[in-house]
């Protein structure tokens, strides 16, 4: 008969539990990361102030259905004033469009206007 003490197992840390721990933040840091591809080029935006737009002496309007409104003038009377502008480079125009206007409008408008040699045109909007 054999007294002698039995030998004792060596009990060891279960490693599961820290394995599903590390995997799960894995997983969280891999889900609220956002992966952002570096730019081509290094661009340093402009710097935009808020308050008052300048002293434009030039307003258009463009309401909703792309109908043009210069000083008194409506429709093609108006792009034939703001074409009678004599220091259209220097000018300032500031087009008042409203928010329902297309995007497409707008465009072809601001193209009417570059025609016709405007050099400083300004779009007026709401700070929300």
């Amino acid at each position: 008969m054999d007294f002698s003490h039995p030998t004792r197992r060596r009990l060891s840390e279960p490693a599961l539990p820290m394995i599903n721990v590390v995997f799960l933040l894995l997983i969280f840091f891999l889900m609220s990361a956002t992966i952002v591809t570096p730019p081509p080029v290094e661009v340093t935006p402009p710097a935009a102030a808020v308050g008052d737009a300048t002293a434009a002496e030039l307003r258009l309007h463009v309401a909703a259905d792309g109908t043009l409104g210069f000083g008194a003038t409506k429709g093609a009377a108006a792009l034939a004033g703001l074409a009678a502008v004599t220091d259209r480079d220097s000018a300032v125009l500031l087009i008042r469009a409203d928010a329902a206007l297309p995007a497409d409008e707008l465009a072809r408008v601001l193209a009417q206007v570059s025609a016709l040699g405007f050099g400083r045109v300004q779009i007026a909007a709401v700070k929300r």
